[in-house]
């Protein structure tokens, strides 16, 4: 892997008389270093073909993971936020459906209650959350109860129901050992939620999946956590994160994924003054 000399900026602000911790953005090229992580459940770090990832679960029947945001995540500019990251779900196994063995899929999970959120695996270890959306990447058809279209959608969630408010098939098996690919925006000005996937680093030019929803109504603070989580039942696979970046404001990513293992971009607590740190990191 490529190296690189990064900057990292620490700023430290008094507001009120209260320490505040929040992070504008997360960039992890692989999952070496999850200091910035709350990892739950069957989630851990794993080493596997692609270095170090996160499996979010094992390939084993009845799992749940998740892993979020150390620290709540202060969403800028009316609750918008870009993120983009890539997967690889491998080692089907168990029952399947129309498409095959494997289940259940991951969901990119952004939510106000807790960083050790995540519950039960036929939930993809997004049930239940409340006060939360869901961008689930759905690989097992639990039928129309559940809004499935089919055994391999994008589905878009809220306040922890799995059953989706939008869907949109995917063509290609999400669950077929290669790695895939994800964009996810949300322009708080207008209220536009857009979903790509593809299975290459190239952006596609349009959405696979567009919505409309207000992001504070479903959160109720700006202050989230964000993350992942991931569920298998009958059915299962390893479900691994390869990379991750992720902005707290409404700014598409377009490039590839990052060179580095891990920084925190603009880290800020209040301390009693107002004080700017750079540091250098070489790797």
């Amino acid at each position: 892997m490529k190296k690189s000399t990064l900057a990292n900026l620490v700023v430290a602000a008094l507001v009120g008389g209260v320490t505040q911790t929040y992070a504008t953005s997360l960039n992890y090229a692989d999952f070496s270093n999850v200091s910035g992580l709350q990892v739950n459940g069957n989630a851990a770090q794993a080493t596997s073909g692609d270095g170090q990832v996160l499996r979010l679960t094992p390939s084993a029947p009845g799992q749940s993971g998740s892993a979020f945001s150390l620290n709540a995540i202060a969403l800028n500019s009316g609750y918008s936020f870009s993120t983009f990251f890539s997967f690889r779900l491998s080692n089907p196994g168990g029952i399947g459906d129309e498409d095959g063995q494997g289940a259940d899929g991951i969901v990119f999970t952004v939510q106000t209650v807790a960083n050790t959120s995540g519950g039960a695996g036929g939930g993809i270890g997004y049930q239940g959350i409340a006060n939360s959306l869901g961008i689930e990447f759905d690989t097992y058809n639990n039928g129309s109860g559940l809004n499935d279209p089919n055994g391999n959608h994008i589905g878009i969630d809220t306040a922890g129901n799995i059953a989706s408010v939008a869907t949109q098939t995917y063509p290609t098996r999400m669950n077929d050992g290669n790695v895939h690919y994800s964009w996810v925006d949300y322009n708080g000005a207008t209220g536009q939620l857009d979903v790509r996937l593809a299975d290459s680093l190239s952006r596609p030019i349009a959405a696979n999946l567009s919505y409309n929803l207000d992001l504070g109504a479903i959160l109720g603070s700006a202050n989230a956590f964000v993350g992942f989580t991931a569920g298998t039942g009958a059915g299962y696979n390893d479900q691994d994160i390869l990379s991750w970046q992720f902005n707290d404001k409404y700014d598409p990513i377009n490039g590839s994924v990052p060179d580095v293992g891990f920084t925190f971009s603009m880290l800020a607590s209040g301390l009693g003054g107002l004080m700017l740190i750079g540091r250098r990191l070489r790797s």
